[in-house]
């Protein structure tokens, strides 16, 4: 874990360097730091990254703008940092490809350990993937989720999937036809040093709709079953 490559991204230079001084007395090495969005895009055109920290507010263009930029570029976790507290700015947080959300002032060690946490989470999916003697495909008709390569395809076409959307659809894919509650979602998931978020998993969910559904309004596969919780749906034709 602490080979890993660490993007940090922020204004404020005190931030950084505290940051960097925490990582560093942690035992992580490959630390970057960067001011602006535009370096940050550079940088991950350039560079290989496991972790991004990426702070909101930024000059020019925002880390929010920026982040759709980066997605292009790489499936590397995004943790964004801001100042900004409601619901909204954490759901635009989500909605445009971040994977944690920490608002300021916070602890240096909460951000060492949400990094910790969205290492072992790639690491896990990067483990099963190497140890699987054959392809295990899921293959929902419409689309399949070939667990081996960590590739989701839709009418033949792959599609980008980031790390949390694309670990929430395999789980529904191992358990179809299962109603799991936004709870479960979130500790089987996100795992222990995550604090359940109706939000998070509602935005996650509607990401997974957005790639695998022929009409997101309408979903047929990933469906909603009122008061209970969340469920993916294996027709009987696509059954084995």
């Amino acid at each position: 874990m602490n080979d890993a490559a660490i993007l940090l991204v922020d204004d404020e230079q005190a931030l950084l360097q505290m940051l960097e001084t925490v990582l560093r007395k942690e035992g992580f090495v490959h630390i970057d730091k960067v001011t602006t969005a535009e370096m940050a895009i550079a940088s991950c055109e350039q560079n290989n990254y496991d972790v991004i920290v990426l702070d909101v507010t930024l000059p020019r263009m925002s880390g929010i703008e920026a982040c759709p930029f980066i997605r292009r570029l790489t499936d590397a976790p995004i943790l964004f940092l801001s100042a900004r507290t409601t619901d909204f700015d954490k759901l635009t947080g989500f909605a445009v490809g971040g994977d944690d959300y920490v608002t300021k002032p916070f602890n240096p060690l909460e951000i060492v350990a949400r990094i910790k946490s969205l290492l072992r989470r790639t690491s896990k999916s990067v483990f099963a993937a190497a140890n699987q003697t054959s392809p295990t495909v899921h293959d929902f008709g419409w689309f399949q989720v070939n667990e081996t390569a960590a590739e989701l395809v839709v009418e033949g076409v792959p599609v980008s999937c980031p790390l949390l959307v694309f670990q929430l659809l395999l789980f529904f894919c191992k358990n179809p036809n299962r109603i799991f509650t936004k709870s479960e979602l979130y500790e089987r998931v996100w795992g222990e040093h995550s604090i359940s978020d109706d939000n998070t998993i509602m935005v996650h969910i509607h990401r997974i709709r957005e790639r695998i559904e022929p009409d997101p309004t309408q979903p047929e596969y990933l469906v909603n079953v009122r008061g209970l919780g969340y469920k993916l749906i294996e027709k009987e034709s696509e059954r084995p």
